[in-house]
């Protein structure tokens, strides 16, 4: 299917409590995100994230968030959990996510830092290994941790891609500015967290709905955009 007339999916990464995981399944989350990083503030137990993923289950497409696991750690957690998709947030080299995807037998989304049109080059080295390509703001020089850390990258530098891609949008997103995101970039899925707290790994419930609602709008007035061209 053409990315233009696509349903855009939503995902609401860094889920940690039942309260805020039911928000975003009532909001209408198509992927719910639990993050297996411990230096982030979004870090879950595989125990928590266990009770999380039975909740979603059927509602949702459940994401396990990891950084630079081997492929040992890989299976371990999907057969503890049985998500629906890993997406790998660390430095791993096609071929580590190659021989994860194959282990695991999972669909493997690749988080890809940009801050210049130049970071869009190593999108070439993973296409056909990985199932997704999630395109993030790269992570100030100090970071504890990887990710956009609430800042958004430059959407204009996307519209060079082959728009088959089928890209996820993630960095800085947020309920004000998720329209303008999808209009400029013309992503398949955007992914928020940090966007929708209101501190750091607090999740706003409000602010979810929010945020589902205005790019549920915002994707349809795309969609129409699109049919008209």
């Amino acid at each position: 299917m053409d990315p233009a007339f696509a349903p855009l999916t939503i995902k609401i990464c860094g889920l940690s409590t039942p309260e805020t995981l039911r928000a975003a399944l009532d909001a209408g989350a198509d992927m719910i995100g639990l993050v297996f990083h411990p230096k982030s503030p979004r870090f879950v137990t595989t125990a928590r994230a266990a009770e999380l993923a039975a909740i979603s289950r059927g509602r949702a497409e459940i994401v396990a968030l990891i950084v630079d696991h081997d492929v040992g750690e890989a299976r371990a957690l999907t057969e503890a959990l049985k998500p629906d998709w890993l997406q790998l947030h660390g430095q791993e080299t096609p071929e580590q996510v190659a021989a994860i995807k194959t282990a695991t037998g999972l669909r493997v989304m690749k988080a890809l830092g940009v801050g210049g049109a130049h970071d869009l080059a190593a999108i070439a080295a993973y296409q056909g290994i990985a199932d997704r390509i999630l395109l993030d703001a790269k992570p100030p020089k100090d970071a504890a941790y990887p990710g956009g850390h609430g800042r958004p990258f430059d959407w204009g530098l996307l519209a060079a891609l082959d728009p088959a891609l089928g890209f996820m949008l993630s960095g800085g997103l947020d309920p004000a500015n998720v329209a303008q995101a999808i209009a400029v970039a013309r992503p398949w899925g955007i992914d928020v967290s940090s966007g929708v707290e209101s501190a750091p790994g607090v999740k706003d419930i409000g602010a979810i709905r929010d945020f589902v609602a205005a790019a549920r709008a915002a994707s349809a007035a795309a969609t129409a955009e699109a049919g008209r061209t």
